[in-house]
């Protein structure tokens, strides 16, 4: 059995303290292997970065360069996000859960991400799960959980939802064994959004996080499988605290461009879409608006987006024209209904992520531990080599993967 936590928004900066209050981790850590740093892909958000680690592959390959997909409107906003879109639309690329299917394998996942309806997905307890998903009917029948507890999810926290999650993964664990199971957690992400990272919020949510882990811990020591399992613990990217917000609609407003250009900001990088009947002409326009303005370290374009690992606006409908990127201490943000300055400070610190990949606040964890996994330091690795690390321990092939695993992670 393989198991992958995704804990999203865990930076890999915060195991650096040695106080940090993560017992099961660093048990995982003191018994397996992890690496220093794990580098995130650009975008350093959360669909595009989960999608590289079951597929092994980079975003302009696999498809997802939001939380969703960009749908081409033909109108105004040119473009909208879909979250809804089944995978395997969504989903460009081949994945491991896909190749542990064909395999004959079984495979259950909790709250994983760009997975709608995915046929070659045994047991599963989606994000907006309802009373009529089948493992959750499952559940209801065992008495473990309501259909209020899945039928109200507006009224619901996420670190309910997170509970639950958790619930569905012992469940399926102790009761169904699953070859391949990935369960996605998410409150720390909401909480250093709101809070910002290395907070006093921000520790109680890895706290929280780290007594999940030890929930499916203790699953599998119940299920007899712990000589049988092997834990891949993971993250999606890292976190930046900031107290500016840039606000790019207000200034493409006061341009008089702003019906002719569309930003979509994403914390630390916002992606803009250019009228697509006057591309070369608006280009310009756009890179005066905000060279040299404040908060803004970078304007990528498309000459830059093959290094940068994003896809090509001329092969791809989804791909942006231009992408900004954000200086610390500040993000990117949407603009309220009027007139207001484009930066505005706040108070207290917020978190985001999206910022380069080269920044090292943006790096993520990687934790391995149990079946086939030699105690080791890895240093610092990819989240391209997480695909080939599972392919290899399902013992199935993975066709065209940007990286390989670490050679000295396995001790067969």
């Amino acid at each position: 059995m393989v198991i992958v936590i995704s804990l999203d928004g865990f930076p890999a900066y915060a195991l650096d303290d040695p106080k940090l209050p993560v017992p099961n981790l660093r048990r995982l850590m003191d018994e397996g292997a992890s690496a220093s740093r794990m580098r995130a892909v650009n975008p350093t958000v959360t669909w595009p970065n989960h999608t590289t680690m079951v597929t092994g592959v980079l975003p302009p390959e696999h498809g997802l360069i939001y939380n969703g997909t960009a749908v081409r409107t033909g109108a105004w906003p040119p473009v909208k996000l879909d979250f809804s879109i089944e995978k395997q639309k969504m989903v460009h690329a081949v994945t491991v859960y896909d190749l542990a299917h064909q395999a004959g394998l079984t495979t259950a996942q909790m709250d994983w991400v760009a997975i709608n309806n995915a046929p070659t997905i045994t047991w599963e307890f989606p994000e907006r799960a309802t009373s009529n998903d089948p493992l959750v009917r499952e559940m209801i029948g065992r008495g473990l959980i309501t259909a209020s507890d899945v039928d109200q999810p507006p009224k619901a926290t996420i670190l309910w939802r997170d509970q639950l999650w958790t619930k569905a993964a012992e469940y399926v664990i102790r009761e169904h064994k699953p070859n391949l199971l990935l369960l996605h957690l998410l409150s720390l992400d909401s909480t250093q959004h709101s809070y910002g990272p290395k907070t006093l919020a921000a520790y109680d949510g890895i706290a929280f996080l780290d007594s999940c882990v030890g929930r499916v811990l203790d699953a599998i020591q119940a299920a007899g499988m712990q000589n049988r399992t092997t834990i891949i613990v993971v993250s999606d990217h890292g976190f930046k605290p900031f107290h500016k917000q840039i606000r790019p609609a207000l200034a493409l407003a006061s341009t008089g461009l702003a019906k002719r250009v569309f930003v979509i900001p994403e914390g630390g990088s916002a992606m803009v879409y250019l009228d697509k009947s006057a591309t070369d002409e608006l280009a310009p326009q756009v890179r005066k608006v905000f060279e040299g303005s404040e908060g803004i370290a970078r304007i990528a374009g498309p000459t830059d987006f093959a290094e940068l690992g994003l896809p090509d606006p001329s092969k791809e409908p989804q791909a942006p024209d231009l992408v900004l990127y954000a200086k610390d201490d500040y993000a990117f943000g949407n603009s309220p209904e009027g007139d207001g300055p484009v930066v505005v400070t706040k108070e207290a610190a917020s978190g985001a992520h999206g910022y380069l990949n080269t920044d090292p606040d943006m790096d993520a964890i990687f934790i391995a531990s149990g079946y086939n996994i030699r105690h080791a330091s890895l240093g610092a690795i990819k989240n391209l080599q997480v695909a080939p690390i599972l392919a290899t321990l399902l013992q199935v092939h993975l066709p065209h993967a940007n990286g390989a695993a670490p050679k000295d992670l396995f001790t067969q």
